[in-house]
């Protein structure tokens, strides 16, 4: 379904996934010790992996690495409206975005397709080669991390001692209509509807209403989401409709 584009190939893929795994733990250690990580029994982590389960296997086509990936859902305590998927399958939502936006299972499978697909695109892989552009980089290996990072050339991880924050790598307006496009697809092939992609979008756009202008110069608006949702209906109307048949309400 795709090659990583050229940006993407100058960082190993080992690296940015091995960098995420690291993160995803720590921030895991971090919510824990403010006992803001959600236990295995809890409703909303159950529902969330549940969801994870039917949408993954159609996950694995996109992305030839996917299939080795170590996925992991978790659910932390937190107002924070967000949620993400970290290279080599590392899924988070915050409470907020469950709690506030009052999300259907359709229209949590559609945030989290699109998160899935960011990882399965390697978008933040992507990031980072073009960060290596954008500073003259031309080796890749330790010495591209440590020139672009500012870490040890022995280290093989970067995000040591400050390297990437995997957590906080914005995405182009590019990248996220590509999530929408795939996450749609993804979750229309595990049975989720994907009209609720509009009323996800409806939300957040009312959720967002007062956000200042930074948060629309790096995403597309709500209403230009909706209307790409849209125009994508008529191709993933029929996955869900064969595909709900395996999952009855």
């Amino acid at each position: 379904m795709g090659q990583p584009s050229a940006f993407a190939k100058m960082v190993p893929a080992e690296q940015v996934e091995n960098s995420a795994r690291q993160q995803y733990y720590q921030m895991l250690d971090q919510a824990n010790a403010k006992k803001a990580l959600a236990p295995k029994d809890h409703p909303q982590l159950i529902r969330l992996r549940d969801i994870a389960k039917r949408i993954i296997p159609h996950a694995l086509t996109w992305n030839p690495r996917a299939k080795d990936w170590k996925w992991e859902v978790n659910l932390i305590g937190s107002g924070q409206v967000n949620a993400f998927c970290m290279p080599g399958g590392k899924i988070a939502f915050y409470s907020g975005i469950l709690d506030k936006l009052k999300l259907t299972d359709h229209e949590v499978a559609m945030v989290m397709g699109h998160e899935i697909a960011h990882a399965l695109r390697e978008h933040a892989r992507e990031r980072m080669g073009k960060t290596a552009v954008t500073n003259g980089v031309a080796r890749i290996g330790g010495v591209l991390a440590a020139s672009i990072f500012g870490i040890d050339p022995n280290l093989t991880d970067m995000v040591a001692r400050g390297g990437a924050n995997l957590l906080t790598l914005e995405f182009s307006r590019e990248d996220e209509t590509e999530a929408d496009i795939v996450g749609l697809e993804l979750a229309a092939r595990a049975g989720f509807d994907p009209r609720a992609g509009i009323s996800l979008w409806e939300k957040m756009s009312a959720a967002n209403a007062n956000s200042p202008p930074q948060w629309l110069s790096t995403h597309p608006s709500g209403r230009s989401r909706i209307e790409e949702i849209q125009q994508q209906l008529p191709k993933v109307m029929p996955l869900y409709e064969k595909a709900k048949l395996a999952y009855p309400e």
